[in-house]
Parts: structure tokens; sequence; C-alpha cells
């Protein structure tokens, strides 16, 4: 039996996510959390085999959960969970220690036979992100300028295009808005841009954030 647990922080994906496991008669949902802080209390009581994560989080996101679990040695395997296309994050996340990517708007049973991947020690890759992964290793230089980002800049840009202000960024990140500030600015430095409008636009054009 798998034992799963679910980290995200919208309660109706959890439950849809529980729906669609428990339907797996070799997989179990032992628990669910709503960010890393829960997460963390859970992961304290409940050992699994696979962490469902949502990248997009308050406070830590998922990369920040995937960072802090490789950097302790988990042997967890995480199956990222996202609203984004693969495009955008999905090499991000292997990169960062995740055992495969699943878009949320694809096919339920794909999840679940992400999972049983996973839970073998086996990465679990689309197509779409497979030939991403040998372009990036044919191609030498990023086609997008934001891929230079470090995955806490890249969430910066993120949420001022999202329309939050630096207090508000800082909080949900546990930072203090200067640190946000210096974030922003390495931002701006390395797109090429001027301010926050234009951080939204270029956001909207890469398919970063939604119109």
């Amino acid at each position: 039996m798998t034992r799963v647990i679910i980290c995200d922080d919208h309660a109706l994906i959890r439950r849809g996510i529980r729906d669609t496991l428990s339907d797996a008669p070799d997989i179990e949902v032992i628990g669910e959390a709503g960010d890393y802080g829960e997460l963390r209390v859970l992961l304290r009581s409940e050992s699994c085999d696979v962490l469902v994560l949502d990248i997009n989080m308050p406070g830590r996101s998922g990369l920040d959960v995937l960072h802090v679990l490789k950097d302790e040695g988990s042997t967890i395997k995480v199956l990222v969970v996202s609203m984004y296309p693969e495009d955008q994050y999905a090499i991000r996340a292997l990169r960062a220690g995740a055992y495969g990517y699943v878009n949320k708007g694809g096919d339920p049973q794909l999840l679940v036979q992400a999972v049983r991947t996973v839970a073998q020690g086996r990465k679990y890759v689309t197509p779409e992100i497979a030939q991403m992964l040998v372009e990036s290793l044919t191609t030498p230089e990023v086609a997008n300028a934001h891929e230079k980002l470090s995955d806490r800049e890249l969430q910066t840009l993120v949420m001022i295009a999202s329309g939050k202000r630096l207090a508000d960024i800082a909080e949900d990140l546990n930072l203090s808005p200067k640190t946000v500030s210096v974030y922003r600015a390495r931002v701006l430095e390395k797109l090429g841009l001027s301010n926050n409008s234009e951080m939204t636009v270029y956001a909207i054009r890469n398919g970063l954030v939604g119109q």
C-alpha cells in the first residue's frame, strides 16, 4: 500500500486529489496539509511514501519545500501538482528534487499513474516534459530570461504580477520587506525591466500568471 500525504492550500483541490487517489485500491491518503507549517507537524507523526505537493502556496512555496526536504536527506518521493503549464515550472521542480510533475487540469487517472510511478522510485514525466528536458540539455542558452531567476526571485515576480504588495509578499513568505525589495530589484535587473507594470506584462506574456 502506498501511503500519501497531500499538501495544497486549497481545501477543494485537496478534496479532489483525495477522492481521485482513494479510488485506487493500492493507495491510501493518510493526511492533508494546507501549508508548510501544517506539513511539518504532520510529518512528525506520520510517515509517507509520496508527498503530493502544490507548487504555489503561501509562505514557503512548493519549491522551497523541495529544497528543505532535499537538504534534510528525506526519502519521501515528491510529486508536484500545479495549475501552471509544464513549460514554466516542471524542469525547475525536477531540478529541485521532485520525482514528477502533474498539471491539475489533466486527466485524474494520470495523477494515480504518477503516484504509482514515483512510489517505485522512478521519475514521472509527460512527453512534453521529456521533450523540454532534451532541449534543455542540447540548448546552450535558456530560451526565456525568467529561467535565469532563482526560485525565490521567480516567486516574487509571480506574486507582484498577481497584484500583491511588497508588504503582503513579505508576510506570505515570512521575509522582511527589505529582503523582498532586494528580490524585486534582482528581477528587474535580470529581466531588463523598469517597474511593476512591466513585470506584470512580462509575466502575463510568458504564461507565469493568468490574464
